[in-house]
């Protein structure tokens, strides 16, 4: 069975053992970077929000010998946990009053977005992009969140600049940023595979005293988390947790990854490690920049290939 005729067997057997009028139907969408994803769309009677699971890891799953019929047991399982018994309400997104304290913001690849940008207010940042979503909500499940179109902020009657000021005061907020050194980060991510509950800490709040080669930058949510390197004043306070120059690894557009800088590393080494672990480990539509960027402590500003900016957000 290959990818696609698994996806349709998977919606077949769910509409079969779903009850109370749920529908199950595929549903494919285009995400970061122009890559697509399948998984299937489950609509309650009633109910206006409708969760949407991806298959790419369930059909490892079954190539691994996984029965279809567990499987499919899984998928209805993780419905039940997360499916909504009401509607959200519609009318908020009709004004912007309505939405403006849910507006955060993204960093995604331009090169690779470029369709994507045409379509949304977006703001440069070094040779990357900010883009704008609405959090509706965000629990240890998932989020439900809604891209802000160029057709949203006509409606709305608002530009690029009033969403990006919004979208940083709710950041801090809703998304507020977290640094830990990488072995607290692993430690981190033991625990959740585990079921435990993570003991976090954080930097950037003065949690901690212990120093280490490498440091993870990212949001409470651990959700485009890369997003923070284009928090004001973030970079600045690294570098005073460091006291010197660090280098910045784009891990993923939801981590990114801190290493103070040393002269017995070439930046072109640092560029050629990242591409490598993009290439090898990170999804594509993961992926947010292929090369490392500088901070330079002194001065404020990022250096990178083809990139020189200043912090003045």
């Amino acid at each position: 069975m290959d990818y696609k005729e698994f996806v349709r067997a998977v919606e077949k057997q769910m509409n079969q053992r779903m009850m109370g009028g749920v529908k199950v139907s595929l549903y494919t969408a285009v995400k970061n970077n122009g890559k697509e994803r399948t998984g299937v769309l489950i609509e309650t009677p009633g109910v206006n929000i409708s969760p949407t699971i991806y298959l790419e890891e369930y059909f490892e799953s079954y190539l691994e010998g996984q029965p279809l019929g567990h499987i499919v047991g899984e998928l209805i399982e993780f419905y039940e946990n997360i499916k909504k018994e009401e509607s959200w309400d519609c009318g908020r997104i009709l004004t912007y009053d309505g939405v403006k304290d849910r507006i955060v913001f993204k960093l995604i690849n331009t090169a690779k977005n470029r369709k994507f940008l045409s379509t949304v207010p977006h703001r440069m940042f070094l040779d990357l992009s900010i883009v704008f979503y609405v959090l509706f909500e965000a629990t240890e499940e998932g989020t439900a969140a809604m891209a802000v179109s160029n057709n949203h902020a006509r409606q709305w009657n608002v530009g690029t600049e009033t969403l990006w000021q919004d979208a940083v005061r709710n950041a801090r907020k809703l998304l507020p940023a977290e640094m830990m050194t990488m072995n607290c980060a692993l430690k981190e991510m033991l625990r959740k595979s585990c079921g435990q509950t993570p003991q976090t800490e954080n930097l950037l709040l003065g949690a901690g005293k212990e120093r280490d080669g490498m440091y993870v930058l990212s949001n409470s949510l651990r959700n485009y988390g890369a997003a923070c390197i284009a928090y004001p004043h973030i970079m600045e306070t690294i570098g005073e947790i460091l006291q010197e120059d660090y280098y910045i690894l784009p891990s993923s557009i939801h981590e990114v990854v801190i290493v103070p800088y040393t002269r017995e590393i070439s930046r072109r080494e640092m560029d050629d490690m990242v591409r490598d672990i993009n290439e090898t480990q990170v999804a594509d539509e993961e992926v947010l920049s292929n090369h490392v960027y500088l901070y330079e402590r002194s001065t404020g500003r990022f250096l990178g290939r083809n990139v020189r900016s200043s912090m003045g957000n």
